[in-house]
């Protein structure tokens, strides 16, 4: 799950430097790398500094993805003493695909939940992120339709919609022949959690997993979405925090839990 999905979607390009992957051409930079980069002291801190650099150069912001088991001890300190900056620590959890997908989306009267691929749908989710967060998140709308476009067999969107609403939206990531699909989004309008909506799309995702023989289900879950992930069945086996590096580090952060990888 340190990678990224085996084709990258239009405009996107896999770049390697050293033991890091980067992913270049989206709304921003991704770094990510093995639990240790088996670099120490300098030579980690050039390391670090040429992902920042590389992504000044184009203007754009990264994030480097750090989980709680990673080596070097330091290099975190290192990170934060390149300029990179420390969002919301989340859990990572994991899940049976077969045991989640165990019985029928329970959903409130009025609610209803489909798969979608149309722009004008993303485009409705995107509004729904934003209108959540109270930051701009419309380009997740493009990110969608280009890893639909790019795999549309590698990724399931889904909305929940109340009287034409949508009120709720996640996806499903394949891995091409990995045993793990992860679950990304499941951001839910405030007058509507509480009430199932959400394990509704947990369970909705689980069957569509299951029966493409995926043996389980991967989250990095928030403080709101983990306690329900849990009662679910997902275990914790990690942390994961995201540092990031912008050229204006007063921008507000976008939010892990709506990004599509």
């Amino acid at each position: 799950m340190r990678g990224a999905p085996p084709v990258p979607a239009a405009g996107v390009t896999y770049e390697k430097d050293g033991p890091l992957l980067r992913i270049v051409g989206e709304t921003r930079g991704f770094v990510t790398g093995p639990r240790d980069v088996g670099l120490r002291g300098r030579e980690l801190d050039e390391l670090i500094v040429r992902q920042r650099d590389f992504f000044a150069a184009r203007g754009e912001r990264v994030e480097w993805k750090i989980r709680g088991h990673d080596e070097p001890a330091d290099l975190t300190d290192r990170l934060r003493s390149a300029g990179f900056v420390p969002e919301d620590q989340e859990t990572v959890l994991i899940g049976r695909a077969d045991e989640l997908a165990v019985g029928k989306p329970a959903l409130p009267d009025g609610v209803t939940v489909r798969r979608v691929s149309d722009e004008a749908d993303l485009r409705r989710i995107g509004a729904m992120e934003t209108a959540i967060w109270g930051i701009d998140l419309t380009w997740l709308a493009t990110e969608l339709l280009g890893r639909i476009t790019a795999t549309p067999d590698e990724i399931a969107v889904y909305v929940a919609e109340a009287d034409g609403e949508v009120i709720s939206a996640a996806w499903l990531v394949f891995y091409g022949d990995s045993e793990f699909a992860g679950l990304r989004g499941g951001s839910t309008v405030a007058d509507w959690r509480g009430k199932g909506v959400y394990r509704a799309l947990v369970t909705t995702r689980a069957a569509l997993a299951a029966a493409r023989g995926v043996a389980y289900l991967h989250v990095d879950a928030s403080d709101d979405s983990a306690p329900i992930l849990r009662r679910l069945g997902f275990r914790a086996v990690t942390t994961t925090t995201p540092y990031v590096w912008s050229p204006d580090q007063t921008d507000q952060p976008d939010q892990e839990t709506v990004r599509p990888k």
